[in-house]
């Protein structure tokens, strides 16, 4: 079986221990959102904003956390 390449992911991928603090950091973010708003598409929006910024680069965690706060405070469209 052949792979094509452009329908490979582009997002580097992530150790097991680097997942896991993703993982946290939604956990923290999710914390400080209002409740009405932590539905399972408010999470999953929110853990595309943390994944986005870890594969740009951001590796504070502060400044994940506050970019995926941002994004669920409205919660999901």
């Amino acid at each position: 079986m052949t792979t094509n390449p452009t329908t490979q992911s582009q997002t580097p991928p992530f150790d097991a221990q680097r997942i896991a603090v993703l993982r946290q950091v939604l956990d923290i973010a999710v914390e400080q959102i209002a409740v009405q708003h932590r539905t399972p598409a408010t999470k999953a929006m929110m853990a595309q904003i943390i994944v986005r910024h870890a594969a740009d680069g951001i590796t504070d965690t502060g400044a994940l956390v506050n970019h995926a706060v941002q994004a669920g405070a409205a919660g999901a469209p």
